[in-house]
């Protein structure tokens, strides 16, 4: 039995060009914005767990790579030092148990690549060794926040032209993340605004990302959404996407299906969420949700209760689960904009990418078929720009 002898976390940087942070310089919830020339910094975390048998599993963090999921992932490295790579169900529970505190943010980059390394040790891709069918995923355009300065998404009309821009370059679908004001009447116009645009029938969807102040706006703007012919209605008020009743109440009142539950961590919490009636969809997200495995978990519930789930952004695990999952929809190409690239760390050697132009014509993205995650990553890139770097081995 092969056992785990080394555990690594690089955390480095890097800069994408045209977008740029506030004054202060702090990334916070959806505060990019587009400027012509600027070099907004990142930084995003790598992972690679070594075994006994001279296998190695890998994984580069995507939107879950804060300093806060670091911190977490730095405190459960070593306990994976000795276990069996192969009994990721048994680390998953204790993983689990050891952040019963935090929320849990650290410990999916580690059970990504817990499955990475089985991946590369049986010589198959993820996406088959948890049942993957798909190969080609339908993908929607998910945008950048709305932004007050001029340029990018700064006007109901920007996002219109967006919107009608990435019909035509073939989007499976379209989602709104608006202004961080709350102001109802705005988001309400803007939703009506760029179905005008785009015309009936092509799926919209809109995610204020808990900005509407109060209830009664997140039911003004689902009225619109209903008006609208919305696919989905996700986490729209100050509640934080946390309230079941509060969630409850509305879906009462609206026909557009509420996706909710992506600061719900965890299969437990959202099992409850969904059983009290707080949502429509639940969202989650393997970089969120405790891994691949956690993620399954949660979409073999909602599968359980006749429901769909929807995969919160994007990244080569994200894609996998999606690949053996009957009961979701879309694939989310988070976050883009007008002049706006994706900021995922540019980190991929074998052409994978979550850039716009990675859609092909059938409105889809590919499923990643090599060993492991499927993908290849630029070790040289990540270790010229390496800033910390973490290694627990055994003695």
């Amino acid at each position: 039995m092969a056992s785990i002898t080394r555990v690594e976390v690089h955390l480095f940087g890097y800069e994408v060009q045209d977008l740029e942070l506030p004054a202060h310089g702090a990334a916070g919830v959806g505060n990019v914005v587009y400027r012509k020339g600027g070099r907004m910094p990142c930084t995003r975390y790598a992972v690679t767990i070594d075994s006994s048998d001279g296998a190695r599993g890998a994984y580069v963090t995507h939107w879950v790579g804060t300093p806060a999921a670091l911190a977490q992932t730095l405190m459960l490295a070593p306990h994976l030092l000795g276990r069996d790579p192969d009994a990721r169900e048994a680390i998953y529970d204790d993983l689990k148990r050891e952040l019963r505190a935090y929320d849990h943010m650290g410990h999916g980059p580690l059970d990504i690549a817990l499955w990475d390394l089985a991946g590369k040790r049986l010589n198959v891709s993820v996406a088959r060794l948890i049942g993957g069918f798909r190969t080609r995923l339908p993908t929607y355009a998910s945008t950048y926040h709305a932004q007050d300065s001029g340029g990018g998404l700064d006007s109901p009309a920007a996002f219109a032209d967006y919107a009608a821009a990435c019909k035509e370059l073939g989007f499976a679908g379209f989602k709104i993340h608006g202004w961080h004001d709350g102001d109802a009447r705005r988001e309400a116009a803007n939703a009506l605004g760029v179905r005008q645009a785009v015309g009936e029938g092509w799926p919209l969807m809109i995610d204020p990302a808990c900005e509407l102040r109060t209830w009664i706006n997140a039911l003004y703007v689902g009225r619109a959404c209903d008006e609208a012919g919305y696919f989905w209605f996700e986490d729209p008020y100050r509640d934080s996407g946390v309230s079941a009743v509060g969630h409850q109440r509305l879906r009462e009142k609206l026909k557009t299906p509420l996706l909710v539950s992506e600061h719900v961590r965890g299969l437990e919490q959202k099992a409850a969420f969904m059983l009290a009636g707080g949502c429509d969809m639940i969202h989650a997200d393997p970089e969120y949700d405790m891994g691949i495995t956690g993620a399954l978990k949660i979409a073999h519930f909602c599968e359980a209760m006749g429901l769909d789930v929807q995969f919160h952004a994007c990244g080569p695990a994200h894609r996998a689960v999606m690949a053996a999952t009957r009961n979701t929809h879309f694939y989310e190409m988070a976050l883009i904009g007008p002049g706006m690239p994706n900021a995922v760390p540019p980190v991929y050697r074998c052409g994978y990418s979550d850039q716009p132009n990675a859609v092909g014509a059938d409105g889809c993205v590919p499923v990643p078929d090599g060993p492991g995650l499927g993908v290849a990553y630029d070790w040289t890139f990540i270790e010229k720009n390496r800033r910390q770097h973490h290694v627990f081995a055994q003695d």
